[in-house]
């Protein structure tokens, strides 16, 4: 095993940001993605109700798999055998699993940078090399199949995010099919993350199960579903690689907990709660690409999807981490410093959860100008 996974620096800015909270102080949480709202009523319903009458234990619920399946056919036209659904203690547990149920120690896997910050530490937790392809804005910070394929040598496999984090960008219809063909071409295993599906500004988000049907696709409740805390996820497998994922489930995880699964299947039940989330989160969006370049802040990712936006402040800092503490005790605005996502450039570059109310986004605006205004 390699022992040089890095720590995560937001969970540093989070934590002190809860124990000025707990001191008294204001604090606008921004610095990771986890919606504000909670669990839809319809989930805490159920939970309640749970509690009364099933002492509960080691499960996977079968309804809960069923609905996921319906799920896939209702967003993405895909028929999908709900055996090839696994229930996760949230979206990291379901990365472990493809990882180790499709790579052996020492495949090279590829993946954007900037990028997740716990794809590049699990990759190296794992025994795996991490191969990070430089993203900016010339390829709307995604991946391109043109990038993978000038790869010398080829990776073993390959992580996509759409829409990604930390740039909320989204792969189009046309780069994903560029990206399963040369990966098919090219004997590549796919890893698509899907986590931030159901929150996009434009066009509907696409499964990569739609061009490529033996990816490995990871999701979660925990960011449209506004679940995070529930922790609970799942992984769709290629049918060949599906007993071996679920003997690793079994032995690693035993199985996700029984009560978020009850909630998980009842907050199918809130859609519109949920799009209204959504719309909360676009107005937010808007609010900070407005007001951001009026700062002083100009060179920003818009984002496609998730809640994210990523920002450039090289005129500010080249230490992103230091700076997002400052930030914090200065402000009370918790944000998440870029050196996360990125190693080599991410010095020079936050991001901002716009996932909150929008009287927080608006008081977070306000304090951002005002601190700005007198550095």
């Amino acid at each position: 095993m390699q022992t040089d996974v890095q720590p995560f620096r937001a969970i540093a800015i989070s934590a002190r940001a809860y124990a000025l909270q707990a001191e008294g102080h204001s604090i606008i949480h921004m610095e990771f993605g986890q919606p504000s709202t909670g669990a839809p009523p319809s989930a805490i319903a159920t939970a309640h109700s749970v509690l009364d009458r099933d002492p509960m234990g080691y499960w996977e619920s079968p309804a809960l798999r069923q609905r996921l399946a319906r799920h896939y056919q209702e967003r993405y036209g895909l028929e999908i055998n709900a055996s090839r659904f696994l229930l996760t203690c949230g979206a990291s547990p379901a990365l472990v699993l493809a990882l180790l149920t499709r790579f052996s120690q020492g495949a090279r896997i590829a993946l954007a940078r900037p990028g997740y910050v716990a794809y590049r530490n699990t990759l190296r937790a794992l025994g795996l090399v991490p191969v990070e392809i430089a993203c900016g804005p010339s390829t709307r910070y995604q991946l391109t199949a043109e990038q993978i394929a000038r790869l010398d040598p080829l990776p073993d496999g390959l992580i996509v995010a759409s829409p990604a984090n930390p740039t909320g960008k989204i792969i189009d219809d046309a780069g994903l099919a560029a990206i399963a063909r040369i990966c098919r071409e090219r004997n590549i295993a796919i890893i698509s993350d899907e986590i931030y599906h159901g929150l996009s500004y434009g066009p509907p988000t696409r499964s990569l199960l739609e061009f490529e049907p033996s990816a490995f696709v990871i999701n979660s409740f925990s960011k449209y579903f506004s679940m995070a805390g529930w922790r609970l996820g799942w992984l769709v497998t290629p049918p060949e690689e599906n007993a071996k994922a679920r003997a690793l489930l079994g032995n690693l995880f035993l199985s996700a907990p029984s009560l978020s699964q009850h909630a998980a299947l009842a907050a199918f039940e809130d859609s519109g709660i949920l799009e209204a989330h959504v719309e909360v989160y676009r107005r937010n969006r808007q609010r900070l690409i407005e007001a951001l370049p009026q700062m002083g802040i100009t060179s920003i990712a818009p984002p496609d999807g998730a809640f994210y936006i990523y920002a450039d402040v090289r005129h500010l800092t080249t230490d992103s981490f230091s700076f997002c503490k400052t930030v914090l005790e200065e402000t009370g605005i918790a944000l998440a410093p870029g050196v996360d996502f990125d190693p080599v450039d991410g010095h020079c570059f936050i991001r901002i959860s716009f996932a909150v109310s929008e009287s927080e986004t608006d008081t977070a605006i306000a304090r951002l100008r005002e601190w700005l205004a007198c550095q």
